[in-house]
């Protein structure tokens, strides 16, 4: 069974940064995507950014492109996403996700961390 474990949310003013991590383990698998996501009160599922495990591209929503930075320690199997200019509408719970697959397509991540929590005020 995959297990993922994000740390590294808190609470920060607008235009401040934040940097989450997700420590990755149980997955055999040798080529898979991992992807941050996330969800704000009242609204859908949402994903941020994703990142192949092999060559290392990535993919982001236009919401966070130029202030996310997503990428991964292969050696840690540790995955981690930068958040800078952070904006009261990045507010929303961050779950790391795994899935097969073209990393760039929201609906191929199907294992999912518990999530942390991300509260940006103005």
């Amino acid at each position: 069974q995959v297990q993922l474990v994000e740390s590294g949310g808190g609470s920060v003013q607008a235009g401040g940064s934040l940097r989450l991590s997700c420590a990755a383990s149980r997955y055999t698998g040798s080529s898979y995507c991992l992807g941050w996501f996330r969800r704000a009160p009242g609204k859908e599922r949402e994903g941020v950014a994703g990142i192949t495990s092999g060559r290392g591209t990535t993919y982001y929503a236009d919401s966070v492109r130029g202030r996310f930075t997503i990428s991964q320690d292969n050696a840690k199997k540790t995955l981690y996403l930068q958040m800078n200019s952070l904006k009261p509408e990045d507010t929303a719970m961050y779950y790391c996700a795994l899935g097969v697959g073209f990393c760039g397509s929201w609906w191929q991540y199907d294992h999912w961390g518990q999530g942390t929590q991300v509260t940006v005020s103005s």
